[in-house]
């Protein structure tokens, strides 16, 4: 079985190259025998790479450990589910998987656009096919995952421990289709440059493909911070760590793109502006990809060095040299049919926060390859820790958020005084009244009270704006329900960013409450003593410890009391596996709760039955991952086609300022 998966890989690329030749060729002498021909070869590369993946994955099944990757990664012990994972858990497996992800969709948009965008359509297929090719190369001749060994190992190593976890099913693959999906709006991008194309046609193309990979990178982001919150056991879930730093980037430009592009769509503006971004996503994407599994900077989230390093940056330096090249080429073509007329205008904030999130960027890049730059210059790597990131990025991101309630109420072009009091008045009273509640709870620390009244003045402005939709509705005789809907499927790209954005808020207050108001406390227990952390008291109950197939394990049970009342009982504990027993796997004790967590690590132990506690008190840490599923959903109405709004009369007098809707 191995050794079709081998072949399957080389007729893949031997497959791919062809089909770049061909589209680019049937394009250039507009032969739609060749363009077909391309097409029909990228679909090849789909089922090809679809065999391989399902070679590499029955290898695993059926622990084929001639195989060397399966040898190292998985082993009799492991249960079904982790042993598929292993899949994706090393170097070549994961390339398999974002070659294979990015075959199959790129059969997807060739299929969804064989009766449309014919102009663009052959150089679509050349470059996905191009990105597909490079990652075939290191398949079939670098990173190989049908590696044969010279003997059948009775057993393999294993899965590291840290992986053995719910979140390996979903963290990795959707992470690495993040970054895959952001090939197809690059692809869509350069094809309309190659082609002098530059109109909108490429935008509504690429708007839902954008969207997805926004989210799919969004969603790996947020299953990434709830992986390392409940595995990793320092009690948090974000260190600003490279890897975690390489996954934000690009949704930070990403998010930039789905917003500038609004302003090229309205106004025919940031045309060279659009292409850039679109450009940086994808290759930061790229560089994503490399950073998870090269080891180049040390990572809690990197599991074994690599020799990719030299082939990846490689490939970025070509892909930068091809895409603005042709940027610069076209740049006189792409002059902007409109000027800024006002800095008071939804154009202008929207340009501000496209400036905010590539700062943000630009800050974080720096402070991730600054280990790579000082062992160049100095041959000692020194690390940036979080601190760095937090005092320069933090007060950016502040920004950022009052930018997301002024910018949807802001009017194109130019924004009149009496505009400003009417769309902003109110939120603002709201904001300073919460805000003087806060104070007066005692909540005092200034960074904190900032960002809860710009997050209370976010929220006030998107349900204003819900309001006035629904309040329209009303007076035409619907029910509030029926209003609420009728209004959302009336214009689903708009409202879905207004729930994309109390999405955000959500996570912005939970950020902001772990981040300000976290209790930490670091105790020695015996069996039987108490511990009172915040408005917890946690009682040890004595050490235990077993066996288990594949590993032993110690752990300790807590009851635990909320403001004097017993709750139940938690259990924290230390795996040790096999092969791995210098790597003890923690499972964190966690009682979640609107308000707060609690989270207790058991971080040793002693002979005479005492253990150390890591016990954190993190404030409203279920909003983080509340707040990822409104976001989650709020992108999936933007991308739901709009219905034909139906229309009713709206006979009061329209006033400056007022945006009537079409019902």
């Amino acid at each position: 079985m191995a050794d079709l998966g081998t072949i399957a890989l080389l007729v893949a690329v031997a497959a791919a190259l062809y089909g770049i030749i061909a589209s680019a060729l049937g394009a250039a002498r507009h032969n739609p025998t060749l363009v077909r021909s391309g097409r029909n070869a990228a679909l090849s590369v789909s089922v090809l790479m679809v065999i391989a993946a399902a070679v590499l994955v029955y290898s695993f099944v059926t622990h084929d450990f001639s195989v060397e990757y399966v040898a190292e990664h998985s082993s009799r012990e492991m249960p079904l589910s982790m042993t598929i994972a292993s899949f994706y858990s090393g170097q070549q497996g994961s390339l398999l998987y974002w070659a294979t992800a990015l075959a199959v969709y790129t059969g997807i948009v060739v299929l969804q656009n064989r009766r449309r965008n014919l102009t663009l359509m052959p150089y679509v297929t050349a470059i996905l096919l191009g990105v597909e090719t490079f990652f075939l190369l290191m398949l079939n001749f670098v990173s190989n995952p049908f590696t044969r060994l010279p003997f059948t190992a009775p057993n393999g190593l294993g899965l590291n421990p840290l992986l053995e976890d719910p979140g390996m099913l979903m963290h990795p693959p959707v992470l690495l289709g993040g970054y895959m999906s952001w090939s197809v709006p690059f692809a869509f991008a350069m094809a309309a440059l190659i082609t002098g194309q530059l109109g909108t046609e490429w935008i509504r193309t690429t708007r839902k493909y954008a969207l997805f990979a926004w989210a799919v990178l969004g969603a790996g982001n947020l299953l990434g911070m709830w992986w390392a919150y409940h595995v990793l056991g320092w009690g948090g879930y974000w260190g600003w760590d490279p890897v975690e730093n390489a996954a934000l980037m690009p949704w930070l430009v990403g998010t930039a793109y789905v917003h500038s592009v609004m302003i090229q769509e309205r106004r025919g503006m940031l045309k060279v502006w659009n292409l850039a971004l679109i450009i940086i996503t994808f290759n930061l994407s790229i560089f994503g990809t490399f950073i998870v599994r090269s080891g180049v900077l040390s990572s809690v989230h990197s599991f074994a060095e690599s020799a990719l390093g030299p082939y990846f940056f490689s490939f970025l330096a070509l892909s930068l040299v091809f895409s603005l090249g042709w940027l610069f080429y076209r740049m006189p073509e792409l002059r902007g049919e409109h000027e800024f007329e006002s800095p008071l205008s939804r154009e202008a904030s929207f340009l501000l926060n496209n400036l905010i999130l590539l700062g943000i960027v630009v800050a974080t890049f720096w402070g991730s390859i600054f280990p790579l730059v000082t062992e160049a210059i100095q041959g000692v790597k020194i690390t940036v820790g979080p601190p760095f990131f937090q005092h320069v990025d933090g007060p950016l991101f502040l920004v950022l958020i009052a930018l997301m309630g002024i910018g949807p109420l802001m009017p194109w072009r130019r924004a009149s005084t009496k505009t400003l009091r009417r769309n902003f008045g109110v939120p603002l009273a709201i904001a300073l009244f919460a805000t003087a509640v806060l104070l007066a709870a005692g909540i005092r620390q200034a960074p904190a009270d900032l960002a809860l009244f710009l997050c209370t003045f976010v929220l006030a402005t998107t349900i204003q704006e819900f309001i006035w939709g629904i309040r329209v509705r009303l007076r035409a005789g619907q029910n509030p329900f029926t209003a609420a809907v009728n209004l959302i499927r009336s214009n689903r790209r708009r409202y879905g960013g207004y729930v994309v954005h109390i999405g955000i808020i959500l996570i912005a207050i939970a950020v902001t409450g772990s981040q300000f108001y976290q209790i930490e406390v670091n105790t020695v227990l015996k069996p039987g003593q108490m511990v009172s952390v915040g408005r917890y008291d946690l009682i040890m109950s004595p050490l235990q410890e077993a066996a288990f197939p594949g590993y032993r394990q110690v752990w300790t049970d807590l009851g635990v009391r909320q403001d004097g009342h017993f709750i139940g009982t938690i259990r924290a504990a230390k795996q040790f596996h096999v092969n791995f027993e210098t790597e003890p796997n923690t499972k964190i004790a966690l009682l979640s709760t609107p308000l707060d967590d609690l989270y207790v690590v058991l971080a040793g132990w002693q002979q005479d039955g005492s253990a150390s506690l890591f016990i954190f008190v993190n404030p409203l840490v279920m909003w983080l991952w509340v707040g990822g599923v409104v976001l989650l959903i709020g992108t999936l109405i933007a991308m739901w086609p709009d219905a034909e709004p139906a229309r009713v009369a709206v006979t009061r007098p329209v006033r400056e300022g007022v945006r009537v809707e079409a019902i």
